[in-house]
């Protein structure tokens, strides 16, 4: 038998640089987490995205602020168990694949939230901080865009899904020279 078929798909070694789930995290722990040990690591590049008032609409806005004086959330995160975290971990291969990293973390929180919770950690540590950013930018571009994730704003006003921006995807999109006729990744 052949030992590729023994060995488990790539993307399941990533699934533990993923975790999905409600609780909140703590970035200097999970940086010191994704350092501990290499003495490689030259660089280290995060992204923290938050729940921010909303300014599509002011009369929206409006009712965060009241939700929030409520103590009530003004956005749910829903995924598809398994499926989702399965997803990034691809994600996760490909970026490795893509840059010169030495590790990668992806965190993204489900479930209810209130304004000035953290949403999602992408951190990734190389020897060099271009790689870092770059695959940084690659992973958040495309985890937004491509991620099974679904998000729910609710205000007193009642509750809305928030389709996909046309920004994210223009910004998922530079990542394939071959779909823009680019010949070099824009970062690179």
């Amino acid at each position: 038998m052949d030992a590729r078929m023994l060995a488990p798909p790539p993307w399941q070694e990533a699934l533990a640089c993923v975790r999905v789930g409600p609780d909140d995290f703590d970035l200097g722990a999970e940086v010191a987490r994704l350092r501990a040990g290499d003495l490689g690591v030259g660089a280290v590049a995060a992204f923290v995205g938050t729940v921010r008032e909303w300014t599509h609409d002011a009369q929206v806005c409006d009712a965060t602020s009241d939700a929030e004086a409520a103590g009530q959330p003004v956005m749910e995160l829903e995924h598809y168990p398994g499926m989702t975290e399965r997803s990034i971990a691809e994600l996760i291969v490909t970026a490795r694949q893509r840059f010169d990293v030495r590790g990668v973390r992806v965190i993204h929180r489900v479930g209810p939230l209130a304004l000035g919770d953290q949403i999602v950690l992408v951190a990734v540590s190389s020897a060099h901080r271009g790689e870092a950013f770059a695959c940084c930018a690659f992973l958040m571009d495309w985890l937004k865009t491509r991620a099974p994730f679904w998000k729910k704003e609710v205000s007193s006003h009642g509750a809305r899904w928030v389709a996909a921006r046309d920004s994210d995807e223009a910004a998922a999109a530079r990542w394939n020279p071959a779909a823009a006729g680019e010949p070099q990744d824009p970062v690179r």
